[in-house]
């Protein structure tokens, strides 16, 4: 009886030691509970990393943007005032091309007037006549292919952009009034510019 009663409580134990976790299990158990929190603190520490590495990957695009940008409007602005350089340098010389005896030919002009003066008190039967009037025609065509034009003055309305009023005289009639009813000193353009006003009597 005894024997079988030890038995019994023997199993009884063994039951009892079973059924209670064994320290290694429990100790076990923590580590990997251990395990996971450092491995959820890695993985926020991660993505902490990459959040800083993706804003300062942003900020250095929106950076490079702006450069960009400043860079471009500079390019343009140089770009027009060259262009608008150029285009200003191209006009000069062209002008200078067209203009540029502008000064031999104004100081030619009392020459001109000299020899229509001369011509214009020369009676039809003057030896003299023709030879003036070759010079005169030859002149003419000379600073005509120079750009030269005479200003049609005589009967025009006075207009202070072409005509230089020397003297004002009242008008015989109404439709007159601000008319240039005498020549005194013909004008010029040279170019379709004015070289020389023309110097007029305006009827008032």
């Amino acid at each position: 009886m005894e024997q079988q009663e030890d038995k019994i409580k023997e199993e009884a134990k063994q039951e009892v030691v079973q059924e209670e976790p064994t320290p290694q299990t429990e100790n076990g158990a923590v580590a990997d509970d251990k395990d996971k929190k450092e491995d959820k603190q890695e993985s926020k520490k991660d993505r902490k990393k990459k959040c800083d590495k993706h804003s300062e990957a942003e900020e250095k695009v929106q950076e490079l943007g702006e450069k960009l940008a400043e860079v471009n409007d500079k390019y343009l602005r140089i770009y027009s005032e060259y262009e608008n350089y150029r285009k200003r340098t191209n006009a000069e010389k062209a002008d200078l091309i067209l203009n540029g005896g502008k000064d031999v030919i104004k100081a030619i002009l009392p020459v001109l007037d000299d020899l229509e003066r001369a011509l214009s008190t020369m009676g039809e039967d003057d030896s003299h006549r023709q030879g003036v009037q070759l010079i005169l025609n030859k002149l003419q065509q000379i600073l005509q292919q120079k750009g030269l034009k005479a200003i049609d003055a005589k009967g025009a309305k006075f207009d202070e952009n072409l005509h230089e009023a020397v003297t004002q005289f009242p008008a015989a009639e109404e439709s007159q009034k601000g008319t240039v009813i005498d020549v005194v000193e013909k004008g010029y353009f040279l170019n379709d510019k004015v070289l020389r006003y023309a110097k007029v009597v305006v009827a008032i």
